[in-house]
């Protein structure tokens, strides 16, 4: 049994998945900051979907496709960026196996089809709002666990940095959790 989480340096939801007993691989481009490398995957996601996974878990970049970038669009499509991030991210909806794909609200609403859910981080105990979509393959919604109060936008509102694209796209606690808690049980077990 073995699940990859695609696009992953922070190693959120490999560390919640490992914590089940559960087989799971970070993959990215980038050296991992969750303190795991014996479970991270340096390199090209789509290389490792040749392999035979129980489950991907994929958070495709959205720089070229969340509409909080919108006023590049023109840009983007002009040079190709955009179609890039669109065929990365369909490149998981060909899977053959459960998998579930995240990103912001964006383009591929449209490119693709609307997702299955749209969740926030309150549902899942950060008092915080971020929505964020999940396109889900052979799976269950995912359940909010803790509905917190709190409807503040603090990554939105994070000025300009030198890490602020890694730290906008970090996956909250609560939902990595989730994640692992609801859908681990579904990993196929020999």
């Amino acid at each position: 049994m073995s699940v990859l989480v695609a696009c992953e340096e922070s190693q959120a939801v490999t560390i919640e998945f490992r914590k089940l007993g559960i087989e799971a691989y970070s993959c990215d481009m980038q050296e991992c900051s969750g303190g795991h490398p014996e479970w991270h995957i340096k390199g090209d996601a789509l290389a490792q979907l040749q392999n035979s996974w129980d489950m991907v878990i994929a958070f495709p970049p959205c720089t070229h496709l969340a509409s909080s970038g919108a006023r590049w669009f023109k840009e983007k499509q002009k040079d190709g960026r955009q179609q890039q991030g669109i065929d990365f991210f369909m490149e998981f909806t060909k899977l053959n196996t459960k998998w579930l794909i995240e990103n912001p609200i964006g383009i591929m609403s449209t490119q693709y089809r609307k997702p299955d859910q749209i969740i926030q981080p309150w549902m899942f105990g950060h008092g915080e709002t971020k929505a964020t979509c999940l396109w889900l393959n052979d799976l269950p919604l995912l359940k909010p666990t803790n509905i917190v109060d709190g409807r503040e936008q603090r990554i939105w509102k994070m000025g300009p940095s030198e890490d602020r694209a890694k730290l906008r796209s970090k996956t909250y606690s609560g939902i990595a959790k989730a994640i692992a808690a609801q859908y681990g049980p579904l990993v196929k077990r020999n």
